[in-house]
């Protein structure tokens, strides 16, 4: 993951048009204090490392960029002491600002965050600060209005793919058109999971498809899911019950997993709509029932007993 970071903003695969606004606060040298938000492995950090490249040579660096993460400390204590006392020192020479990026600042205490507020108005004349997040909701209203706003959406398909191809072909992975495309669904937008998958795969199994990918995270297969909503609409209580718990403890699947997958086919399978509507209610109740932590074993029972009533219900409207 490290080895592929970005290192220039040419080379951010994503989020064109934020590029394109940031390179052009850079070439006019008017950077404002950014927020970049969105979920994980989406190049948020990378964005602003790549600018930090862009603005400073290798050896300003370390003098010119103060980078703190959630690991760092960032109590209170630490933002009116090194963080205050980096953004009130002048640069001898160059005219040009420091920049302070707090990643992951949404992990920062409100008391942290209040008084960051203070500092990043005071110090905008040689300092630029960025603060990086997956939830907006987490940094307060103060410190948002400060800062121009970007969100990080995740990634898409078509911009994935290329860029794990490259990685592949640099690696010499061998990687199958449908191992490919399950990194791509279980990674949901997020580049840096798609590559952990992509290596945890190809040195568990050597070839990366689309079976070793599933296995390898953990995934119901697709063909598993098939197989037990066919079990749950077509056989009688008990043999369901006894193949789906057979399947679930040879395949090791956590029946958290099953409840997703099947909900996704739920919406394909064609159901009178007030019985689907009915068996949604059922699916939600049962996965908030396992968030609460109860038995798996009575909670399967529940997801089968409400697919043989929907069985029923379809049945007698026929």
């Amino acid at each position: 993951v490290e080895k592929y970071r970005p290192q220039a903003l040419s080379e951010l695969v994503s989020h064109r048009d934020i590029l394109s606004t940031v390179q052009r606060f850079i070439s006019e040298d008017r950077l404002p204090h950014l927020l970049l938000y969105g979920p994980p492995g989406t190049g948020k950090t990378s964005t602003i490392l790549a600018c930090a490249r862009q603005l400073y040579r290798e050896r300003e660096f370390g003098s010119m960029v103060l980078e703190l993460n959630a690991s760092d400390d960032r109590g209170i204590d630490i933002v009116r002491g090194p963080i205050l006392s980096f953004a009130s020192t002048r640069t001898i020479f160059k005219k040009s600002f420091k920049l302070v990026i707090l990643d992951e600042a949404d992990a920062m205490t409100q008391d942290a965050q209040n008084a960051l507020r203070r500092v990043i108005e005071k110090f905008t004349e040689n300092t630029r600060f960025c603060l990086i997040c997956n939830y907006l909701s987490k940094i307060i209203p103060a410190l948002q209005s400060r800062c121009t706003r970007f969100r990080f959406g995740p990634l898409t398909p078509e911009l994935m793919v290329p860029r794990l191809q490259h990685v592949i072909q640099e690696e010499g992975v061998d990687v199958t058109e449908d191992g490919m495309k399950a990194l791509v669904t279980l990674s949901s937008g997020d580049m840096r999971r798609a590559l952990n998958i992509l290596q945890s795969t190809s040195m568990a199994f050597g070839k990366v498809t689309e079976e070793n990918v599933y296995t390898c995270t953990g995934h119901p297969l697709k063909s598993d899911i098939a197989n037990i909503l066919d079990w749950m609409l077509n056989q009688d209580f008990s043999t369901a019950y006894r193949k789906i718990m057979e399947l679930k403890t040879l395949k090791g699947l956590a029946l958290q997993d099953i409840l997703t997958e099947i909900h996704l086919f739920v919406h394909r399978v064609d159901f009178p709509p007030s019985i689907r509507i009915q068996l949604l209610i059922k699916l939600a109740d049962i996965e908030y029932r396992l968030a609460a932590g109860t038995s798996e074993k009575i909670q399967l029972s529940s997801l089968i007993a409400a697919f043989q009533v929907t069985r029923d219900l379809v049945v007698a409207e026929a």
